[in-house]
């Protein structure tokens, strides 16, 4: 049976894109919510700017792509077009919203003693401090770029900084663009207190610029008026590698970057008080079209720097930090891989410290057992302790493999330059398969035990990265069983020989098997149901778009199979539709952490089936990517995830409707206990731990 194919001819999806713009809404509903502390407040509206310049770099540039291929046969051209008029027509509404909570936020600081002042509003006494900072710190970085009519700059600018575009009117207009320098002086100035005044004062770097601009021109060129307003470029980031190339790979990636920087424009915002006349030169110069977003905004561009707005005054302004948990399984006994030994052990950040996992590979590194080491990096910090571990490791005589992603988004420049320090120590570096990204998050250690080989495997549903195993919720799992560690084993020998046909019964491989087990999975909840018992699908997972697994769900649903389903970001599945999606819940979570992990619990007939995975429901992820499910079989573990999930759906605080119109109404309290369920889920795993260190 294929439980995908018995649907009406008409089928409701929600346009992945506009679905992604109502997560962000979701984000934005965070930083309008004054139970937050406030702080925080102002970090949610970096979160949501720097959500957005992803969204236009890749999904717009996607949409715009699309339309000038339209020449093409089997293009949707007019969808494609109504779909970008839809894009720009939310992205505004969103931006209305945005100013409205932003100002909101400024105002509610004062009454904390915070201002956010321009120079303008600011004392005598600090426009003269600000002076000094101006002409000692800031102007030696502001190399302006002075603009003519015979030439496109777009190409001039980096669309991961701001920059002031300057007209100077007098007897001959100027043109010019600068650099607002984040990168080199602090986007947040603060200023010393004043004896007299209790407040605290921040001043944004851009305002200084634009305070003193007349300082940076009037040495050069004479004007009788200036003004300057910011403005931010977005470009496509995608880019060509071309396979006939003979150079290696690292070279053709660096020119895959240096063909980002110069791609297509997508997306340019400005601030709205700029005047027609000089918004109008301003698109000449940098060769806007029609095709691309011309967004009015705010005061300040690139607002994804607010992510790190400092707080400068009470620690009750930001989140209570909770203290990261030690997993008892691993420190009660002498060594990792005795604790794996005992038994399977399943860790989920950032409630549980990052360290254990640093520390399997520590201790692999210099164990005399341990002969080798795989490992696939997607995204890892700038200072890994992993890649230090690894070469530690080299320098001791151990095998080391790492598979490095070079593809991986915005961390392409990272992961070349890890690529050159591993091969520097001496370690084997692969780079996959080219048509295909490595998402899997694996770590294989070879052991030598009583004369023969042992393996212990880490799968994870997150990165091998410090930072943000703090903020992102992942599972990681480490297992010694015999089957799981043979199979993944072979997803590197894949990686490296993937015209070899291998078998996988323990794990779910994409692009091997994966999309072929979730459907089987699927089917066997229909045929409990038409056997008379019950079906139940419970899936967490970050984003659901892949048309035929939402056709499966569509079918199962109709059957009488009970689904429940977990989103954090783009949806297409439209839930609660008459008749067709009624058996279908979901909800979507947006807390101080961000939900990462990928979870699939299916009833099978009282006997669950619980896989956690690094694939999302993507088509990309399941034919394009090499990703890896692993089953938990360990009843103990099985039974916390399913613990974990289970307080999400009652989560009455921090969890959203996703229904047929994307309305994003909280979840109804009634008369249910008030649960928040990450710290629920801290809470829960605190006593998890205790508990196992007394029984």
């Amino acid at each position: 049976m294929n439980a995908c194919t018995d649907l009406p001819q008409t089928i409701n999806y929600f346009a992945p894109e506009l679905s992604w713009l109502s997560f962000n809404d979701r984000v934005l509903q965070e930083a309008k919510d004054k139970n937050n502390p406030i702080i925080e407040r102002m970090r949610f509206l970096g979160i949501f700017s720097n959500n957005l310049d992803e969204f236009f770099r890749v999904r717009v540039a996607d949409v715009k792509r699309r339309i000038l291929l339209n020449k093409l046969p089997d293009t949707n051209f007019d969808e494609d077009e109504i779909l970008l008029t839809q894009i720009q027509q939310k992205v505004l509404q969103l931006g209305k919203k945005f100013n409205q909570i932003h100002q909101q936020i400024l105002e509610d600081l004062t009454e904390h003693n915070i201002h956010v002042s321009r120079p303008e509003e600011l004392t005598e006494f600090h426009i003269n401090w600000l002076r000094t900072f101006f002409f000692d710190k800031v102007l030696q970085h502001i190399a302006p770029i002075m603009l003519n009519e015979s030439k496109d700059y777009s190409d001039h600018i980096n669309d991961t900084m701001t920059y002031l575009f300057v007209e100077m009117l007098g007897d001959k207009s100027h043109y010019a663009m600068l650099e607002v320098p984040t990168d080199r002086v602090p986007r947040f100035v603060i200023l010393p207190p004043e004896k007299t005044r209790r407040h605290k004062t921040i001043v944004l770097l851009d305002d200084i610029i634009l305070f003193f601009i007349r300082d940076v021109f009037s040495s050069f060129f004479s004007f009788n008026e200036i003004q300057a307003h910011a403005i931010k470029l977005t470009r496509d980031a995608e880019y060509n590698l071309d396979d006939e190339l003979e150079e290696g790979i690292l070279d053709k990636m660096s020119k895959g970057l240096k063909q980002r920087i110069y791609a297509e424009p997508v997306r340019l915002v400005y601030d709205q008080t700029m005047p027609d006349s000089m918004l109008k030169v301003m698109k000449k110069r940098l060769g806007v079209t029609h095709h691309d977003a011309l967004i009015p905004g705010g005061r300040y561009r690139n607002f994804r720097d607010f992510i790190g707005f400092p707080n400068i005054g009470r620690q009750y302004l930001e989140n209570k930090k909770l203290p990261a948990l030690q997993s008892s399984a691993f420190n009660n006994h002498a060594s990792v891989f005795d604790a794996i030994t005992q038994q399977d052990i399943l860790l989920y950040y950032p409630y549980h410290t990052f360290n254990h996992l640093l520390e399997y590979v520590r201790q692999a590194a210099f164990d005399p057992k341990v002969t080798q080491i795989k490992v696939n990096i997607y995204r890892v910090a700038s200072k890994s302790r992993l890649i230090s571990a690894l070469i530690n490791a080299a320098k001791n005589g151990k095998k080391i493999t790492v598979m490095v992603e070079l593809k991986a988004r915005f961390d392409e420049q990272n992961n070349i330059e890890w690529a050159k320090v591993l091969s520097a120590a001496g370690i084997k570096v692969i780079f996959g398969i080219p048509a295909l990204k490595v998402h899997s998050k694996l770590c294989i250690i070879h052991r030598r035990e009583k004369g023969q080989i042992v393996k212990y495997a880490h799968i994870g549903t997150g990165n091998f990265h410090e930072k943000t195993a703090k903020i992102y919720t992942d599972f990681s799992l480490f297992t010694k069983h015999t089957g799981i560690c043979d199979e993944s084993d072979n997803v590197f020998k894949f990686i490296e020989s993937s015209y070899k046909p291998f078998v996988f019964d323990h794990l779910m491989i994409s692009p091997v098997n994966a999309r072929e087990v979730l459907k089987n999975l699927i089917n066997q909840e229909i045929t409990h149901v038409e056997n008379g018992h019950s079906g139940k699908i419970t899936v967490k997972i970050n984003n659901l778009v892949d048309k035929e697994l939402v056709d499966c769900l569509y079918l199962a649903a109709r059957k009488g199979v009970k689904i429940r389903i977990i989103v954090r970001g783009m949806c297409s599945l439209v839930p609660g539709l008459s008749n067709f999606s009624d058996n279908i819940r979901v909800i979507s979570i947006v807390d101080r952490f961000l939900e990462h992990p990928r979870v699939m619990i299916f009833g099978n007939n009282g006997e669950e089936k619980v896989y956690i995975s690094s694939a999302d429901w993507m088509t990309r992820n399941l034919d394009h990517r090499v990703e890896v499910g692993v089953p938990i079989y360990d009843e103990k573990l099985k039974q916390l995830i399913i613990d974990i999930i289970e307080l999400q759906f009652k989560d009455r605080t921090k969890a959203r409707i996703i229904d047929s119109e994307q309305k994003n109404n909280y979840v109804k309290r009634g008369n249910r206990k008030k649960i928040r369920s990450q710290i629920a889920i801290y809470d829960h795993l605190k006593k998890w731990e205790h508990n196992y260190n007394n029984e």
